[in-house]
């Protein structure tokens, strides 16, 4: 059985998530960038394409596996269509058995309720889009980053200029 580890990069914490899973016994450890709203990750989806019957795909929270229910709910399809499953560190669950007939109803749960609320933004602070644009990221990837419109980019850029 290959255990594959899997971390969104979202934060420092994430970093570390990484080391763990290589201690944790995961032979692969693939990391990346959350993409944009409503897109698969790429290497998650190559990880789902091509993951072999009997493996197991290791994540230390569901939410680096998926940003909705229904998203996570995708990926565990896939991953037992394969013959695979899915362990997550932090809850000890399993994608298999009586442990992941829970899981998948809790999820199926959130995600009824999920598709009836309206999306929610989290307000990008200025000092975020600020240190981004210092790394050289433009203001149209800053935006695609925090999953906020262009416009609020540069209306926070505009103010911090002002301010300085």
């Amino acid at each position: 059985m290959l255990r594959i580890g899997y971390v969104r990069l979202r934060d420092a914490q994430s970093a570390q998530d990484a080391a763990a899973l290589e201690t944790l016994g995961c032979q692969v450890i693939r990391t990346e960038q959350p993409g944009g709203r409503g897109l698969e990750p790429p290497i998650l989806s190559s990880i789902l394409d091509f993951i072999g019957a009997g493996d197991q795909l290791v994540v230390m929270r569901l939410g680096h596996l998926a940003a909705t229910s229904r998203a996570a709910l995708d990926a565990i399809e896939r991953l037992e269509a394969r013959g695979a499953s899915l362990y997550i560190v932090e809850s000890k669950l399993t994608s298999r058995g009586e442990g992941g007939r829970a899981l998948r109803a809790a999820l199926e749960a959130v995600a009824t309720v999920e598709a009836a609320a309206p999306p929610r933004r989290r307000p990008a602070a200025a000092q975020e889009i600020r240190a981004l644009q210092r790394a050289g990221v433009g203001p149209v990837e800053i935006a695609r980053r925090l999953g906020v419109s262009r416009m609020t980019v540069w209306r926070k850029l505009k103010a911090v200029g002002a301010q300085a």
